[in-house]
Order: C-alpha cells, then structure tokens, then sequence
C-alpha cells in the first residue's frame, strides 16, 4: 500500500472523529483510540531526539536556584515549537504559553534542578558536573530525582499537542520551575505573579520518576497524596572548655543529644499514633577536636506531617523541648529557626480530576499497567498550585527495565535503588512513550473537544 495515502487516510479519519459532530457509530472509545494512534505517530517522530535532549539534560545538572543553562535550554527548545517563552519569572524559573483558541487553560509543569549527589550509574552520559553547593564548597550534581526525564517528557507533550493543534482548543502554558528540591520555587513564581501575569489554569498537571515501578506503568494517589515538608535549624548554645574539665563548662554536645532523643517523643508520645508523622535530625555538627568541648552545636531536621494542625503541634514542641532542656542544663536559650521559605505543603490530587485521567490511563495502557499508590511522607511542592484554588494532578512514572525489574525481584536479588540514589537512572524510550503518551492525552482530554471520552 502507498504509505502517503495511508497516512492521508489516517489523517482524514482523525479529523472526522475529532473535529465533527459524533455520528452514532462514533464511540468515545473509538475517538480515544485515534488520539492515542495520532499521539504515538508524533512520539515516534520525535523519540530519538527526545532522547538526546534527555542525554543532554542528564549530562548537565544544575543546583537550585542555579539553573541558568538549563532554563535557556527548555527555552530554547518551547521558543522553536512556537510557545511565547517569558523567562526569570521567580528566580529561573520559565513560562511558556501557546494559545489556540477559545477553550480551558491547561498547566503542565516540569521541575529544573539536580542534586548534590556524585553520579555512580556508570553510564557513558553520566554526569561528571561539579558545583558549589550552598555552603560555598564543591560538590558533585546529578538528576537524582528524575527532573531530567520530566523535562523530556514535558518537550515532548508540547511538541505532541502543537503538531496536532488543529484537533483542539484552549490555551496551554507550559511552566519550567526551579528550585523543586529545596521547595522554594513554586513560592518563588507565584510570588512573582505566575497565575496574575500569565493564563490562570483551569487544571495543573505533573508527572513524577518512580525509581520501583516498571517502565510502561504509571502510579496515582488520589486525594492526599504527600505531606507537609519543614525544615528546622536548632542552635544549642553552651560554655566551652577543656574536656578534661567538664565540670567548667556547660557541653551543647551532651545537651544536643537529649534533645535528639526528646524529639523523638513528639511522634511516639504526644501524636494521635493513626496521624503519620516524621521528625528526622538529619545533621548534627559541632566541635573541632577530642578534648575541646565546643560552645555550640547545630541540628538540622526534617519535619513531615499531614495536617496542619499536626505540623502546628510538631513545631511548637521541638521549640518547646529545645528550650527545656536548655533551661534544665543552665545552658542560654537555643535558637530554633523554622525555614518558612523553603516550606513544602501537602500535595492533595484533586479527587475529581484523579479518577478522570485514571480512567483514561487505564483505558490506554490497560488496567494492569495503573497501580494505586499509597500516601507517602515525601514532598512536592506542585502542591502550592492546588493551594491557589486549582485542580491538581501528579502522577508517577515508572523508569525500570524489564532485566532490572527482575534482577531485583529474585531471592537475594540487589534492590532497585531509590529516588535521590546516585545509582538511579531510567530507561530512556520506554520511559519517554509512555511520559509523552500519558500527559498529552490528558491534556487534551481536558481541553474539552467534543469527542473527549467522559
């Protein structure tokens, strides 16, 4: 068969099933069907350089708030698809915006920066980048977290829908946000006016690597889906001397420790135990040499709950245990400092918009290939966009090959590393379809033509 009038055929039957009234023996199905057959042509067209932008992207890690290159490059690339790119909104942060007519606003955002993390996957396009990290000192950078393929899968929705514009309506705007892993840079674009200065959505949505799943599956928690991330700084003050003669001094050392222990009580003893909760002291520095009891001693922690009130309750009990055991030590007051800046709030799937697209992912992937995924205590700040009256949806996406996948799942097998590992990588075609595939269907579904399945 000729291969032009085949695929003039196929472009005549997408039309007449999108852009025209349905006909009696046009199902919502049927419509779905030739979505996903005209969604999966522009993938493969696009795939091998998806691919190297993946590479590329995977080669060049920035930290947060440092993602300079890597924001001119996603611009670079929306500005070729023929988005209207405004760049700096919020630190690096991007906004791209492609009008199409009259119709609902859709958001998808993708997340720019690495982590301080020394790559050791020992891939041939592994990372050798080293930066300064927030303490001034050296550091090795890699995307730890998957932001790599997010962004890839994020190019290649937008190439997808621009290609088929002319099967939909409304309005797309495409946000590249810094700063994810600090949770800071959804704060800092909307504080500098992203849903004032740009489109507000009607629906915002995100996709997320999930290091323990399969490629060709994908993940969902509807409703309340991560919790609230604080961070706390904790300076025990005490006297310093010689650590022959403790009885000259007040120790923080000692001091810190009790209050490390005390912590812990929080959870265990002041919480409703059915409320999930962490309180994690996660560093602890202080001191230069064995017998020199120092004058100060820093903690760091990381706070997770579900509730506000929960989280309320947290912080003002590690002040208040901070502060009793100074007192009781005869130390100075300690300094607690609760970073507000960086704070993470609960990310909570709007339940409506959950089950729409799940469905919609079960209908295109099979049900089999949809998994339930319980709440987890990790956190996302996408979640700062459902708190400005938006219906939200994020997703996982499963990153692992099938050889791995089964490795693992072997008695004694060596497990699948987890997010944040400097072993995690995922695998890139499978990963990239099944990205690109998932999010432009539900974008267009939401755009609301008239043969979207319901």
């Amino acid at each position: 068969m000729n291969p032009i009038l085949t695929k003039l055929t196929f472009v005549m039957v997408l039309t007449a099933l999108v852009a025209s009234p349905r006909s009696p023996a046009t199902t919502p199905e049927d419509s779905l069907k030739t979505r996903q057959q005209a969604v999966t042509q522009q993938i493969d067209a696009n795939l091998e350089q998806l691919a190297e932008l993946y590479k590329h992207l995977h080669r060049h890690p920035e930290l947060s708030y440092q993602e300079a290159a890597t924001a001119g490059k996603l611009a670079q690339e929306m500005r070729a698809i023929g988005f209207e790119v405004t760049t700096g909104v919020g630190g690096h942060g991007l906004v791209c915006v492609f009008r199409n007519g009259p119709g609902k606003t859709i958001m998808v955002r993708t997340d720019l920066d690495g982590l301080p993390v020394t790559e050791k996957t020992g891939l041939p396009y592994a990372s050798r980048v080293v930066a300064r990290g927030r303490d001034g000192l050296p550091v090795g950078v890699m995307h730890a977290c998957g932001h790599d393929m997010h962004m890839t899968c994020w190019v290649g929705t937008a190439r997808v829908l621009t290609a088929l514009k002319d099967h939909w309506k409304g309005t797309l705007v495409f946000i590249g946000q810094p700063a994810e892993e600090v949770g800071a840079g959804a704060r800092m674009m909307l504080e500098a006016g992203l849903f004032q200065r740009f489109p507000k959505p009607d629906y915002a949505l995100a996709l997320h690597c999930d290091s323990q799943q399969k490629a060709g599956t994908v993940a969902f928690t509807k409703g309340l889906a991560m919790a609230n991330v604080d961070t706390v700084d904790v300076l025990v003050k005490g006297k310093g001397g010689h650590g022959a003669a403790p009885h000259t001094t007040v120790d923080p050392v000692v001091l810190a420790a009790k209050m490390i222990l005390d912590f812990q009580t929080i959870v265990s003893r002041e919480l409703d135990p059915v409320e999930p909760a962490v309180v994690t002291v996660g560093s602890i520095h202080g001191g230069s040499k064995h017998n020199i009891i120092p004058s100060e001693v820093r903690l760091q922690l990381t706070v997770r709950s579900t509730t506000d009130e929960v989280r309320n309750k947290i912080l003002n009990a590690i002040q208040r245990i901070a502060k009793g055991n100074a007192e009781a030590a005869r130390a100075p007051q300690p300094e607690v400092s609760i970073n507000q800046s960086e704070f993470t709030p609960a990310l909570i799937n709007d339940a409506k918009l959950t089950d729409r697209l799940t469905d919609l992912f079960r209908f295109v992937l099979g049900k089999e290939n949809v998994l339930e995924r319980p709440l987890s205590l990790g956190g996302e700040d996408f979640a700062r966009y459902g708190r400005e009256g938006v219906p939200i949806f994020m997703y996982f996406l499963g990153t692992i090959d099938d050889e791995r996948w089964a490795a693992a799942k072997k008695p004694g097998g060596e497990p699948l590393p987890s997010m944040h590992s400097e072993r995690f990588y995922p695998v890139i075609p499978p990963t990239i379809r099944t990205g690109v595939l998932t999010m432009s269907l539900a974008v267009w579904d939401l755009l609301g033509t008239q043969d979207a399945p319901r």
